[in-house]
Parts: structure tokens; C-alpha cells; sequence
């Protein structure tokens, strides 16, 4: 009998790595994949498991590239158990000043691609009338976020649509997750220019990735609608989300935003 099957985008580094070593623990094929040098080493770090693992390099900020992983997954021939939507990124900075071309992109993969993929994904799983789905979302989708508004905009995005999406497929199979991570220690406050900032020095060092992804996986084999993950100050600031007023979210994440140099 084969192992089962779990895809993992944004697989080469963090959370998304994190994710797939802990599918690949708990005896599950992997397709991984993200774009850039990074996923073959990634890749030879999974499978010392002994697991079967694909590698798939493609830029999922773009139609041509999602439609590249999904035509790799189909050769396959095999039914996919298991789907982490993950790959993402980040732009920091106030908006009156940031890259457009960046932040477009960043829409095009958090958000655009995210639905194409997951359309594929959610058609696949029906036909089968089983599997499980989980968006790496954010604590961010629930605050208000100066500097940083749209990639906390893309994040409700994803958050709002994995709740939708899990109410369509309540009668069916398929659950669907919500992975809503606080700051953790990956390269993703570099690679979005926020290294002079409180949570790109500090703040990121309240959660480890291995930790994200662990919780992560338990809620979606679960079947939870979502989890907080994995710091008490994160669990903490979820619980709260909807309580706290939106100017004091704003001043808070202000305040762990804002250039060093500038405060």
C-alpha cells in the first residue's frame, strides 16, 4: 500500500519546510515546491526520512507556474490526501513609499495564486470526497497593520476565504484549516526589508517554525477550523483580536513596525 500524498508550496525554507519535514515524520509522500536554488536542498534535507519526495520548481506568483505544479502533481497518477497553501511573502514599509511592482506580486502569489492552486486542489479532493486543505493565513489578517497593510490585507484575504471555504465542503470529506502564525524566526522579515524594526530583531524570535508547523499539522489532521500558532503571545493576541480597538492594534503594530531609526 502506498503512503499517503501531501503537497506543500513554499516548501524550500520556514514554515513552509517545517510543514513538510513533519508530513514526511508522520509517513507521508511530499510534492514540494517553490521557486529559486533553495527547494533541491531543501528537498535532500526531507529525504533523509526515506520518504518518496518531487521537487517542483515554479513561481507561483504566476498562472503558467501554478499550472506547472499542477500538471507535475496529476502525473503522479495519485490522489492527493493532503494540501498545505503556504507560499507567500511580505513588503514592509509605508505604503506612500513602498515598490509597486513588489507589492503586486505579492498580491499575485498570496492571494492569486493561492485561489488557482486551491481550485485545482478543492476539484481534486471532490472527486474523491476526502482530503484535507490548510492556508498558512496570519495573525496579521485579524489586525490593523501600518505598515505592512497589504500584505495584512492579503493574509484576511486568505483567511476569510479558507473559512468560506470550509463552510461549501462541511458536507463533504474535505476539511479545511487555518494556519494563523505570529512572528517566527524564518528569513521572512529580511526578505520584506523589515530588519530595522522591533519584530524583525526581536519579535521574531517568539516562535520556532518546527513549533508553527507541528501545531499546524495537529489542527489539520483535526480538522480544525483554525489554530493560533505557536507562541502564548500569538494564542494570546488571537484570543484578542476582535476585542482590542483597531487604534490600539494599529498603535501596537506600529510601534513593532516602525524603523528603528526612525522612532
Amino acid at each position: 500500500m502506498e503512503d499517503k500524498l501531501a503537497l506543500v508550496t513554499g516548501a524550500s525554507s520556514g514554515i513552509g519546510l517545517e510543514l513538510a519535514k513533519e508530513l514526511a515524520n508522520r509517513g507521508y509522500d511530499l510534492v514540494i515546491s517553490s521557486a529559486g536554488e533553495r527547494l533541491s536542498a531543501a528537498a535532500e534535507e526531507i529525504r533523509s526520512s526515506g520518504h518518496q519526495i518531487v521537487e517542483v520548481n515554479a513561481d507561483l506568483a504566476t498562472r503558467a507556474g501554478v499550472d506547472q505544479l499542477w500538471a507535475q502533481v496529476q502525473s503522479l497518477g495519485r490522489p492527493v490526501d493532503i494540501a498545505c497553501i503556504n507560499a507567500g511573502v511580505g513588503v514592509g514599509g509605508l505604503f506612500s513609499e513602498t515598490d509597486l511592482d513588489a507589492e503586486l506580486n505579492m498580491v499575485e502569489l498570496n492571494c492569486v495564486g493561492t485561489v488557482q492552486l486551491a481550485k485545482f486542489v478543492v476539484q481534486h479532493m471532490k472527486e474523491l470526497n476526502a482530503g484535507k486543505i490548510l492556508f498558512t493565513a496570519s495573525i496579521a489578517g485579524e489586525m490593523v497593520a501600518p505598515r505592512e497593510a497589504i500584505y495584512a490585507a492579503t493574509k484576511a484575504f486568505v483567511l476569510s476565504f479558507a473559512h468560506s471555504l470550509r463552510y461549501e465542503l462541511k458536507e463533504t470529506g474535505i476539511t479545511v484549516t487555518a494556519l494563523q502564525p505570529g512572528p517566527t524566526d524564518t528569513d521572512f522579515f529580511h526578505r520584506a526589508g523589515m530588519d530595522d524594526t522591533e519584530v524583525g530583531q526581536k519579535g521574531k524570535s517568539e516562535s520556532e517554525p518546527k513549533d508553527v508547523a507541528r501545531q499546524g499539522i495537529d489542527a489539520l489532521l483535526a480538522g480544525k477550523d483554525h489554530v493560533y500558532a505557536a507562541s502564548f503571545k500569538t494564542k494570546l493576541e488571537g484570543a484578542l483580536a476582535n476585542v482590542v480597538p483597531g487604534n490600539l492594534k494599529a498603535a501596537m503594530h506600529e510601534k513593532m513596525a516602525k524603523p528603528n531609526s526612525e522612532k
